[in-house]
């Protein structure tokens, strides 16, 4: 038996980026957003408002970064979320957060944050609210590497969003491998 839920925005769990984007002084300002994810091989594809202030500055630089919350940075990631930064200008500072300008675009990548996918703007459908950005970088904190050289899950320490509970989960353990173990089943 399944419970009905009805139409919602819930996939389960949802990704938690924070979105960064400089505004027309360069000044870096970041929102929490969970509803995205990759829409294309070189693209992604995000759900935000129009009304936020970090939305109006990625359309002035063309340009933003997804950076990928994770279970160190709970509260600063959760603080960019509740306040708006069209009433704190100081928002990204007050978060902790300290900005690193990407070498691809002209957006900040947060430097306590693993993991950045930096982004021009591709296109944006304001009835919508889609946002879709043009992938042209992954950067990844040396931190977080496997001995493989690759980014390591348990180190990345990513959250998710419980969109039932408003819950921030964290991920952690192998439980399979991709392309591999349906093999089984051939």
């Amino acid at each position: 038996m399944r419970k009905n839920f009805g139409p919602k925005p819930a996939v389960y769990p949802m990704p938690v980026f924070i979105i960064a984007a400089y505004d027309a002084d360069g000044t870096p300002n970041a929102m929490n957003a969970a509803w995205g994810g990759i829409s294309e091989e070189n693209e992604i594809s995000i759900c935000l408002d129009p009304g936020h202030k970090t939305v109006k500055n990625l359309l002035v630089r063309g340009a933003f970064t997804v950076n990928v919350a994770d279970e160190a940075h709970v509260v600063a990631c959760d603080y960019v979320g509740i306040v708006s930064g069209n009433k704190e200008p100081d928002k990204f500072a007050k978060a902790g957060f300290h900005a690193v300008k990407s070498e691809f675009v002209d957006a900040p990548i947060i430097e306590e944050l693993p993991v950045a996918v930096e982004c021009t703007v591709k296109s944006w459908d304001e009835n919508a609210c889609r946002l879709v950005g043009e992938i042209k970088n992954v950067s990844v904190d040396e931190r977080v590497l496997g001995e493989d050289g690759l980014p390591d899950a348990d180190k990345v320490a990513p959250l998710v969003f419980d969109p039932f509970r408003h819950l921030y989960l964290k991920i952690s353990g192998k439980a399979g491998t991709a392309f591999s173990d349906g093999k089984k089943l051939k």
